[in-house]
């Protein structure tokens, strides 16, 4: 099985994976919850070990899109490697970073992953500490989704990414809070992807609520659900 949820933050939403655990004991590490970015796990290099540790406990493999708030430093720093048909960092064996721009295929779905967002707490932070810069996906990185997807026609079973396209902020339960927050340039490159992606469902997290906007986009936060539901 295959479930989605939205942002972690290393251990100030991990609860919700270890209650998923208990109400499901049948689950293995064949199974798989990805995380639709702000995993935070890997955030302080010193603490690295005790820090995932929570995350290696659960009985189910997490992969994850990357969000605004990661420590990109500490996350590029690990090899690049190939994860069924797509680039991933291999964080621990049962803990994968899906890199930007790219389409895995897994339990007969083709999901296509793309992470990142503005942080709109950065004047609170500090840049190389507690905010990046590469927080941002760029142009290069969509070029580079855009030919992973031309290798299956623009046509994907899901898509997962941490923020989302700018006609989404239009949609409850976004609406209030989009105007509150504006929108940004990652807004505007999402929206590429929702104009040339045939796709059956779109899970992003990044607002701190849940909901679905319509039949083929859910925002995450707590919930956890069936990749397809």
């Amino acid at each position: 099985m295959i479930y989605v949820t939205g942002d972690t933050h290393g251990q100030h939403d991990f609860l919700k994976l270890e209650f998923f655990a208990k109400r499901n004991p049948q689950l293995t590490k064949d199974d798989y919850v990805i995380i639709a970015g702000d995993f935070g796990g890997v955030w302080r290099g010193k603490t690295l070990t005790e820090d995932l540790k929570p995350y290696e406990a659960l009985p189910f493999t997490v992969l994850f899109v990357d969000g605004n708030h990661e420590n990109f430093d500490l996350l590029y720093s690990y090899p690049v490697s190939e994860w069924n048909g797509g680039n991933v960092h291999i964080i621990k064996p049962g803990i994968i970073h899906l890199m930007r721009g790219q389409v895995f295929e897994r339990e007969g779905n083709t999901i296509f992953a793309f992470g990142g967002a503005t942080s709109i707490d950065k004047f609170m932070r500090t840049e190389g500490l507690s905010w990046w810069a590469l927080e941002m996906p760029t142009y290069e990185e969509l070029d580079e989704g855009i030919a992973n997807l031309k290798r299956y026609n623009n046509k994907v079973d899901y898509i997962i990414t941490h923020s989302c396209g700018e006609r989404a902020l239009m949609y409850p339960p976004l609406r209030m809070r989009s105007f509150q927050t504006g929108s940004y340039p990652e807004n505007q490159m999402l929206a590429y992807f929702e104009d040339t992606i045939t796709y059956k469902h779109w899970y992003f997290g990044h607002y701190h609520t849940d909901g679905k906007l319509n039949d083929k986009m859910t925002v995450l936060y707590q919930e956890i659900v069936p990749l397809g539901k």
